[in-house]
C-alpha cells in the first residue's frame, strides 16, 4: 500500500514533516502511469522530467526546514486545455496538436505555490465538446471500473487518472457538466466551483461565460484542500471575484445538523431507476444526519438543455474563430488565404466541433440572433431566478448527477442528441454559475458508480462542500475509487417513496 493511495492530505503533511520524499511520491507515480496508463489512456502528456525536477526542489525545502505549502509534493494531472509553459497543450485536437504555450495558466502557478507537482496533462474530447472523452483526435480514455465503457467528459481523462489511482489530485474544466459528469461515472468526487471564484487566465475558452475550473479527488477533503489552493482574485481575468481564497477545509467537518435541503423534483424522471434511487438514499442519509430534507420544485432546470446547446455553440464558434491557420497551430498551405483559413479549420477540427461551430454561427447570424441565442440567454435568466427562488427555502439542493452509469463506447455517438441529454442534470448550474459537486453515493447496473449532486448558490462552496462531506461518510466504500480491491457487490438503494413530500 503506497501513500498515494491516502490521499492528498496525507500526502502533503507526510513530506512536510520530512516523513516522506517528494521524489518518492512522483517515482511512485509515474510507474503507475508506465504500469496502467497504456489500457486507459489518460495521459496525452507524461511530464516526467519536470515532476522529478519539481520534486528535488520541494525535498531540498523541506531539508532547509521551509514549508512548500499546502500541497507539497502533491502529484496532480491537468486537463490538457490548461496551458503550460513549454509543455504541449492541444485540448486533444489536430489543430493545436503541436501548440506549445509561452506561459502557465494561473491555477498552474497557484498548483506550483502550493508545493504541488504536475505530472502530466490529460485527455478530454476536443476542445471540450463531448461527454465520453470519444471526441479526442487521439483516441478515447477508457473508464477504469469497465474498459468497454467510457469515462465521460470532457474532463475524461482527469476523472480515470484519479479513479486508477495514477493520481489523487487532477483538475478539469466545467462547461456544462464537465467535471461532474465524469466524476460520477468513475466514482470520484468533482467540484465545480461558482463562476469567477478561480481564474480561466490560461484555460483555453470553449464557452466564455460558463467555463469554469475545478477539481477531481478520491474524497471531498482532498478536493476541497485542491479548490483552496487555486482559487482566489486573478486580475488577469476579468471576471475573478475581488476577494481572497475561501476557507473551505475547516468546516467541512461541521455536519448538516438542521441543514436545509431540498430534493429537486425534476429530475427524477429524466434519469434511471438506479441514479433516483441513489439520490432518495442520499436524501435519507442527510435527514438522518440531522438535515431537513424536502422536496422542491425548480421546474426552469428542465430548460436548461435546450438553452445550454443554444448558449454553448454560439460562444463556441466565436472563440474558435481565432484558430485561422496564421496565429495558432495546425496550418494547411493553399493559393489564397480564403483556402487556407478553410482548408486548415476542415483537417484541423473533428466532426463534433464542426458541429457546434456551425450551430453556433447559426444562432448568431442576422435574422436569427434573436429568435435562438437572444431566447436562449432569457431562458438562462429564468433558470437563475429560480434557483434563487429555491434558495430562499433551502442550504443545498439534492439532485441526480447523471441520466445513467457509464455506457459503453459508442452507445450514443450515432446521435448527437442522444449523447447532449448526458448533460440535462448538469447545464442548469452552468447557466446560473453556482457550484456543484458530484460525490460518489451508490453502485448502479453493472456494478458501476453513481454520484449524486449537491448544488449550492454563488459562493456558497463551504456549506455545499459540508453536504457532499455528509454524504461521503454515509456512502459505501464500494461506490468510490480507488477501484484496487473494491467490493464488487450493489449497496440496496432506498426507494422514491422514502421522502417525505
Amino acid at each position: 500500500m503506497s501513500i498515494l493511495d491516502d490521499g492528498v492530505v496525507a500526502i502533503a503533511e507526510a513530506v512536510r514533516t520530512g516523513t516522506v520524499r517528494a521524489s518518492d511520491i512522483v517515482d511512485d507515480t509515474l510507474e503507475r502511469i508506465d504500469a496502467g496508463d497504456a489500457d486507459l489512456h489518460c495521459f496525452l502528456t507524461v511530464m516526467a522530467d519536470h515532476a522529478r525536477e519539481r520534486a528535488a526542489e520541494i525535498d531540498a525545502a523541506v531539508q532547509a526546514g521551509v514549508d512548500p505549502g499546502p500541497l507539497a509534493g502533491v502529484p496532480v494531472a491537468l486537463k490538457d486545455n490548461l496551458c503550460t509553459k513549454g509543455t504541449l497543450t492541444t485540448c486533444s485536437s489536430k489543430i493545436l496538436g503541436n501548440w506549445v504555450p509561452p506561459y502557465d495558466a494561473t491555477v498552474v502557478e497557484r498548483l506550483r505555490a502550493a508545493g504541488a507537482i504536475v505530472v502530466g496533462k490529460t485527455n478530454l474530447d476536443e476542445f471540450a465538446m463531448g461527454s465520453s472523452t470519444e471526441n479526442s483526435a487521439f483516441g478515447p480514455t477508457r473508464n477504469p471500473w469497465d474498459t468497454s465503457r467510457v469515462p465521460g467528459g470532457s474532463s475524461g481523462g482527469s476523472a480515470a487518472a484519479v479513479a486508477a489511482g495514477f493520481v489523487p489530485l487532477a483538475l478539469g474544466s466545467d462547461t456544462g457538466g464537465s467535471i461532474r459528469q465524469p466524476a460520477s461515472l468513475c466514482g470520484v468526487v468533482g467540484v465545480k466551483p461558482t463562476y469567477g471564484l478561480v481564474s480561466r487566465y490560461g484555460l483555453i475558452a470553449f464557452a466564455s461565460s460558463l467555463d469554469q475550473i475545478g477539481t477531481f479527488a478520491s474524497t471531498v477533503e482532498d478536493a476541497a484542500l485542491g479548490l483552496e489552493a487555486i482559487a482566489g482574485h486573478d486580475p488577469l481575468d476579468s471576471t475573478s471575484f475581488d476577494r481572497a481564497a475561501p476557507s473551505l477545509v475547516e468546516s467541512l467537518f461541521e455536519g448538516v445538523a438542521g441543514m436545509r435541503v431540498g430534493v429537486i423534483d425534476e429530475f427524477a424522471a429524466e434519469v434511471s431507476p438506479s441514479c433516483a434511487a441513489a439520490t432518495f438514499a442520499a436524501a435519507e442519509a442527510l435527514s438522518a444526519a440531522g438535515a431537513k430534507v424536502e422536496r422542491v420544485s425548480v421546474p426552469e432546470v428542465l430548460h436548461g438543455l435546450a438553452a445550454y446547446y443554444v448558449i454553448a455553440p454560439a460562444e463556441a464558434s466565436s472563440n474558435l474563430a481565432r484558430y485561422d491557420g496564421v496565429r495558432y497551430g495546425l496550418r494547411v498551405d493553399a493559393p489564397d488565404v480564403a483556402t487556407m483559413n478553410a482548408l486548415t479549420r476542415g483537417a484541423g477540427f473533428g466532426l463534433e466541433v464542426r458541429r457546434r461551430i456551425m450551430i453556433g454561427t447559426y444562432a448568431l447570424s442576422a435574422g436569427y440572433y434573436d429568435e435562438y441565442y437572444g431566447q436562449a440567454q432569457r431562458v438562462r435568466t429564468l433558470v437563475a431566478r429560480a434557483f434563487e427562488r429555491a434558495y430562499r427555502d433551502f442550504d443545498v439542493l439534492l439532485a441526480p448527477m447523471t441520466p445513467s452509469v457509464a455506457f459503453a463506447f459508442g452507445e450514443k455517438t450515432k446521435n448527437p442528441l442522444d449523447m447532449y441529454v448526458s448533460d440535462v442534470c448538469a447545464v442548469p448550474s452552468n447557466l446560473a454559475g453556482h457550484p456543484a459537486v458530484s460525490v460518489p453515493f451508490a453502485l448502479g447496473e453493472a456494478d458501476m458508480p453513481v454520484g449524486v449532486q449537491v448544488l449550492a448558490p454563488a459562493l456558497g462552496e463551504a456549506v455545499m462542500l459540508r453536504t457532499a462531506m455528509a454524504l461521503e461518510t454515509a456512502a459505501p466504500r464500494n461506490a468510490r475509487a480507488p477501484i484496487v480491491g473494491r467490493d464488487p457487490r450493489p449497496r440496496p438503494l432506498a426507494t422514491e417513496g422514502a421522502i417525505d413530500a
